[in-house]
């Protein structure tokens, strides 16, 4: 008991859940909407105003004049007051039907989660009060003002202090007053009352839909209280159903645990908390490292186009003095050609000399001046151009430099590659960076299990740092659901986490092993690859030949192909590809013992009906051939996988239908103790079919084919490094 009363919060410090999201004050009256948010009464009337539905309700409505009402019923407005507004045309808005003094479907976003909100015809008349909210808001206001009494609503002044209230009578009482009206030996006796409150709510939480009903069960689907009308034949009564003392059981009983869980997490809680106060401290200190790290960088860049902008300037500056030198010297050239300057007056007065010899003698250098300056009219061109183009600057490529600056800012985040990736015992991850970024120091593969709904998330572990596009995880468990991601980082800084990946791990170990060539291979129609890792069927001369005596047509038995190893316990799982344009090909595990016998006893193979599962119903499969058989197969071909008639199970979905696409890579288990073999597909580890297998003796992956085909062996990661039996 100490133990309980040590863990209970005060309630001075649940005020943030007592406040309404519309109002932001203490609860008054709250309303349950269907979505299990609580708002107060007059908030609601206030969003269905806003949104212009159920306006006669929001006009004439309020709220229940006693407060110990189940619920708040909102009264529908006056006839006269319909006749009034349908006159004045008031009532066409869109919340309400012409032909109908009923309110239509009201819809409003509730404010705490933002989902539509549909109260349906009758409004707010709907809502449950949540009496337990309105309790613990009452307990908080009297915890409150607790140096205020309750007073008695009976007493005449002056007014006593109350020391009951009656919930029965919904008011409170000072000693005398309770006594003159709840005298011994009447009904008022048997009255329940309390402490001094101003919180009266009903004994009994009454039906909103069936009035005189008492809510007794519990709807699982639309998670409220339901009378046992709603759910005869009410909207709940294709819903499941509990009692309500069994759904108060159970949800107490998880509250309670929750509770005690956050509780029992409090110094977890504290030291996070002081992890977060460090990181915002951080934040703020490495805010202003870098804000002062960027001034400096563009300080430096503001100075360098400081410099090129005073260089700039200064070249044209130089440039233009230069050209009004020279077109300065070229207009006082032209100016001596005209008639007043010196040039053409003086060869005015050289034209005025008679004597010969002496205006030979000078016109001669005057002549030459004039016919260059004749010469240049005829031939006019600026001594230097206006135009300054070889000064314009191009800067569109610094632009967008500037525009993509980011200092070797954030990376761009890595892309998982699902094609190339793939996990068994250990997960192999491979990730590519988005085209154009920029090289990166080293990556940072994350990676965690996936937990159930009910249980805790597992955190993320971390590898060690990979300077490639893939690493390696190791010590995954078998048949479970495992999460990645992966982050980069340049120069310190790490880029946003990719998008997380799931990837299923085998249902056991996984077993690495090649094809067999010494053990029933028929070298003439298989074709092995040298690493023994895939085997092809091809069409040799035999069949040629057979097709050539044979008029009506050829037959051509499977030819079969195991493993190199041998299971003799335990449960082992492998995986391969079947390439989609095969004919047909057979997939599943053989017994050495029944092998031999086979092999000494061979059948008719020449007959197309020795395939005991050709993947047609034609009614061959019967369990006693079976058993005789060293092989248990599933087929596929043409890109369809086939289930056995005899079906020990199937996927859910599948039954009735024994045609299913053909996954991209099959995955098989063999549990030897347990005698079964399972056929999943190996990308989402969804089991296809399984059945019973007689494990006598050894056991070996076994593969058939028939016409066109060919098998790829999965390579797995650790198969050099697992031992097998």
């Amino acid at each position: 008991m100490s133990r309980r009363s040590s863990m209970q919060v005060p309630i001075k410090n649940i005020e943030r859940e007592l406040i309404c999201p519309i109002c932001k004050e203490l609860f008054t009256h709250p309303l349950i909407l269907p979505c299990q948010h609580s708002v107060c009464h007059k908030c609601v009337k206030e969003l269905l105003m806003l949104n212009h539905d159920d306006s006669f309700s929001t006009d004439a409505g309020s709220e229940c004049s006693n407060p110990g009402s189940p619920r708040s019923r909102v009264p529908s407005p006056s006839m006269e007051r319909l006749d009034r507004l349908v006159r004045s045309g008031s009532v066409s808005s869109p919340g309400w039907r012409r032909s109908s003094v009923t309110p239509r479907v009201t819809t409003f976003p509730c404010p705490g989660c933002q989902h539509d909100i549909d109260l349906g015809e009758r409004g707010i008349s709907m809502l449950f009060r949540n009496f337990t909210l309105e309790s613990i808001v009452e307990r908080y206001r009297q915890a409150a003002r607790a140096a205020m009494a309750i007073m008695c609503n009976m007493c005449k002044p002056p007014v006593q202090e109350a020391t009951k209230s009656c919930m029965d009578c919904k008011a409170s009482y000072c000693n005398e007053c309770f006594k003159l009206h709840h005298p011994w030996g009447t009904p008022k006796a048997q009255h329940e009352y309390v402490g001094p409150t101003t919180n009266f709510r009903p004994k009994v939480l009454m039906c909103p839909e069936h009035e005189m009903e008492k809510v007794n069960m519990y709807c699982e689907v639309c998670r409220r209280p339901v009378c046992h009308l709603c759910k005869l034949g009410g909207s709940h009564a294709n819903h499941k159903v509990t009692s309500m003392s069994s759904a108060y059981k159970i949800l107490k009983e998880k509250l309670s645990k929750s509770i005690h869980y956050l509780i029992s997490k409090e110094d977890q809680v504290r030291t996070q908390i002081t992890e977060l106060e460090v990181l915002i401290r951080e934040t703020e200190e490495n805010g202003q490292l870098a804000e002062r790290r960027a001034n400096e960088h563009f300080e430096e860049l503001f100075e360098i186009l400081q410099e090129k902008k005073t260089e700039m300037l200064r070249s044209i500056a130089q440039s233009r003095n230069r050209r009004m030198d020279k077109l300065r010297s070229q207009v006082e050239e032209y100016q001596g050609m005209l008639e007043n300057s010196g040039l053409v007056g003086y060869a005015q007065e050289v034209l005025k000399e008679t004597d010969q010899s002496c205006f030979v003698q000078t016109a001669k250098q005057l002549h030459v001046r004039v016919q260059k300056a004749t010469e240049s009219l005829k031939t006019f061109q600026a001594a230097a151009s206006p135009s300054f183009d070889e000064f314009a600057l191009d800067t569109s490529k610094e632009e967008c430099l500037l525009k993509d600056l980011s200092f070797g800012g954030v990376p761009d985040p890595p892309m998982i590659d699902l094609s190339q990736s793939r996990v068994y015992n250990e997960g192999l991850i491979h990730w590519r960076l988005p085209e154009d970024s920029l090289p990166t120091d080293h990556h940072v593969l994350e990676y965690r299990k996936e937990a159930a709904e009910d249980e805790e998330k597992s955190p993320w572990q971390t590898t060690d740092r990979v300077f490639g596009s893939s690493a390696v995880v190791c010590d995954l468990d078998s048949n479970c659901r495992y999460a990645f991601r992966v982050r980069s980082c340049r120069n310190t800084i790490y880029s946003p986490y990719s998008p997380a990946v799931s990837f299923h791990t085998p249902p056991a170990p996984v077993f690495g092993f090649l094809f067999n060539e010494k053990c029933g291979f028929s070298a003439e129609r298989l074709i092995l690859s040298k690493r023994r890792d895939s085997v092809e069927s091809v069409a040799g001369m035999a069949f040629l030949l057979a097709a050539e005596r044979v008029q009506t047509g050829s037959y051509i038995c499977l030819d079969y192909i195991i493993g190199d190893t041998g299971i003799s316990h335990g449960r082992h799982y492998w995986a391969f590809r079947v390439e989609p344009s095969s004919y047909l090909v057979k997939v599943g595990v053989a017994s050495d013992s029944k092998l031999i016998e086979w092999f000494h006893n061979p059948r008719d193979t020449s007959s197309p009906r020795y395939d005991h599962d050709s993947g047609h119903d034609s009614g061959s499969e019967d369990t006693c051939y079976e058993l005789s058989q060293p092989f248990t197969l599933i087929t596929m071909g043409m890109g369809k996988l086939f289930i056995p008639k005899a079906s020990v199970s199937a996927a859910a979905g599948d039954h009735g239908n024994r045609v299913l696409p053909l996954p991209q890579r099959i995955g098989v288990c063999l549990d030897y103790d347990a005698g079964h073999v399972f056929f999943y597909d190996a990308d989402t580890m969804r089991c296809l079919y399984e059945r019973q297998v007689d494990c006598s003796g050894t056991m070996y992956p076994a593969f058939g084919l028939m016409g066109g085909g060919a098998v790829h062996l999965e390579e797995f990661i650790t198969a050099k490094r697992l031992s097998y039996m």
